[in-house]
């Protein structure tokens, strides 16, 4: 694979390459990437299509709910990373990812990297790394004051499908700093973006 990625934002003229990206699986079964988006139970009662359909709308909504990476003009992998008011099942109370302070849920300057989905060709190459660089970058760019995440600190194989959220080890190499630990091998990850 060409070394040169290009990360761009998921607005409505990208549907397709998102689409294609995700394929026909939708990328982790039939997820879209709305497990945190929905609650539990709205999106197990939900056809593939209707989550395709949900995300299709969000991403046409705008503003963007992530980035896409781009190698050599075809999209390879997708980073979900907005403010943490988009993903509202990351501030479930419920949640080891829910936030340190109550107001921070609807701090439109607190944002979370929250999935990763990538070809599974490209996986256990470090990827992932660079994937958390353009998501950091792009947050940067979009004026967040922090970066917040919720990774998994272990997995046995690097194709592990828990990797969607991410591995501690990642964000540990990024800068981020544990700021609450709510479960064991769940920790809750913060990078300030601004000085």
């Amino acid at each position: 694979m060409d070394n040169e990625l290009r990360f761009e934002p998921v607005v409505p003229e990208r549907w397709g390459d998102f689409e294609i990206l995700f394929g026909p699986q939708g990328a982790f079964y039939n997820c879209w990437c709305v497990a945190l988006r929905l609650p539990h139970a709205v999106r197990t009662g939900m056809a593939a299509e209707e989550r395709k359909a949900h995300m299709r709308e969000r991403i046409e909504t705008g503003p963007p709910p992530g980035i896409l990476c781009y190698a050599e003009g075809a999209p390879v992998a997708w980073v979900q990373v907005g403010p943490r008011h988009d993903v509202p099942q990351f501030n479930s109370p419920r949640t080891v990812s829910r936030p340190l302070e109550e107001g921070d849920a609807h701090d439109s300057s607190i944002w979370a990297v929250s999935c990763f989905f990538l070809l599974p060709r490209l996986r256990g190459k470090g990827m992932s790394h660079r994937l958390l660089a353009g998501a950091i970058d792009h947050a940067r760019r979009e004026g967040a004051r922090l970066l917040e995440a919720c990774p998994i600190d272990h997995v046995k194989q690097s194709k592990s499908v828990t990797l969607c959220i991410g591995s501690t080890a990642i964000f540990d190499a990024a800068g981020f700093e544990t700021v609450a630990r709510r479960k064991d091998g769940r920790p809750l990850m913060r990078l300030e973006l601004r000085d």
